[in-house]
């Protein structure tokens, strides 16, 4: 008789708690929330952050609070999030960086992507171009690869530094087309984009945003872009798989994450309302229209599955390509 009151109470506290939770997870937020971005202010993840950021206040009836926390290539804003009380209050705001990049390049990092974070929704993608000053003799992909296996390390390319997007496109460029290719890292995309306009740079692969002005002002003439499609912006210009170059994709993403362990139920409520936003007109006006990105939304699994994927692939590039961090 004992254990049977015993299995009754058992059955009713459990039925208990998961009413507790469930009904936790409909009042959520009761608070206001945080949303980490581990890049300085002004920036592009910043700027999605703080759109999407002001569509979750409006959804959800409690702010959502945009903090910077730059450093360390990403990685401070990231594992402060990956160590944060998994109860929906802080959030991170991350991109392909300190998430997929990161882990393979560096001996260490303070964080397993996979292991201490939540996936939530993938916010956007973005691509890159490859452009060459206008007034070089290079006159298309094909005259490149031959000039850069005429002379190894002739050519020359910046990027906004070492694993960054633009530095891991020209590696793989190196490596698919076996010719020899001299990166010069700077400390951000502006100053590699400014020497390359000014002739002291071969080309480069820049963001689509930024180089768009410049190719339609007649300064720099596109090649490429590194994506699966073409670029909404540049229609004209075809992919690196349609050149002939199968294997080749380098794009970043930005998306939601939470510290693992969160509420299921809170991730899928913070998920369905960011999805939401990413339909909103204005949403789509600053980060597709005027940001160059393109809008993507999408399922937890289908964000853990992309971060799963990118890590592998940059694995083997890093690898491959005996990339080491400074």
């Amino acid at each position: 008789m004992k254990t049977c009151l015993l299995a009754v109470a058992l059955t009713a506290l459990t039925a208990t708690s998961a009413t507790s939770v469930a009904a936790d997870a409909s009042q959520y937020p009761t608070k206001p929330v945080t949303v980490v971005v581990p890049y300085v202010a002004g920036g592009a993840a910043d700027i999605t952050a703080r759109v999407v950021a002001q569509k979750l206040s409006d959804a959800l009836g409690k702010t959502f609070v945009v903090e910077n926390k730059p450093g360390a290539n990403g990685q401070i804003g990231t594992d402060q999030v990956a160590k944060a009380k998994p109860d929906g209050y802080t959030l991170l705001m991350d991109a392909s960086g300190p998430l997929v990049v990161n882990p393979v390049l560096y001996k260490q990092v303070p964080y397993d992507p996979v292991k201490d974070l939540a996936p939530i929704t993938q916010l956007t993608s973005y691509q890159y171009v490859l452009v060459v000053p206008v007034a070089s003799p290079i006159k298309s992909l094909d005259e490149l690869v031959e000039s850069a296996k005429r002379a190894p390390g002739k050519l020359t390319y910046g990027s906004a530094g070492i694993g960054s997007g633009g530095h891991l496109a020209g590696e793989l460029l190196a490596l698919q087309a076996k010719a020899g290719m001299t990166h010069v890292p700077y400390k951000g995309n502006a100053q590699a984009l400014a020497d390359l306009l000014g002739g002291q740079l071969s080309f480069g692969f820049d963001t689509v945003v930024t180089a768009v002005p410049h190719i339609r002002g007649g300064k720099l003439r596109p090649f490429a872009v590194t994506g699966e499609a073409r670029a909404s912006a540049l229609p004209d210009v075809p992919t690196m798989k349609e050149l002939g170059f199968k294997n080749f994709k380098v794009t970043q993403f930005q998306g939601l994450l939470a510290p693992a362990g969160t509420d299921p139920a809170i991730l899928e409520r913070i998920r369905t309302a960011a999805v939401a936003a990413l339909k909103d007109p204005d949403v789509i006006r600053r980060l597709a229209d005027e940001g160059g990105n393109d809008i993507v939304g999408g399922t937890r699994a289908e964000f853990a599955k992309l971060m799963r994927d990118e890590l592998a692939q940059y694995r083997t590039l890093v690898r491959d390509a005996g990339i080491k961090a400074e």
